[in-house]
């Protein structure tokens, strides 16, 4: 157990903020699976909408990398592309 003051802030702030991502990491790893889980085009591509503004509050956040944001994006994009 931390003896300072200010380490017992830093540890009750850190368990804050490991909750805050993990329920963003989860949501976003949602929003991804729920457009490749699609087959209808149409629907596929509101999921994408959804998905692109869910993996772009991650990247601003700092939650994911923006390249890593663009690459997921993109795939997305291309997996929606491809469908019927």
């Amino acid at each position: 157990m931390p003896s300072h003051k200010s380490c017992v802030k830093r540890m009750r702030i850190s368990e804050d903020e490991r909750a805050r991502n993990r329920s963003f990491r989860s949501r976003l790893r949602q929003a991804i699976k729920d457009v490749r889980a699609e087959s209808n085009r149409e629907s596929a591509l509101k999921k994408l909408t959804m998905a692109t503004s869910v993996i772009d509050r991650a990247a601003s956040s700092g939650l994911i990398h923006k390249r890593t944001a663009a690459r997921n994006k993109s795939r997305l994009a291309q997996f929606v592309a491809k469908l019927i």
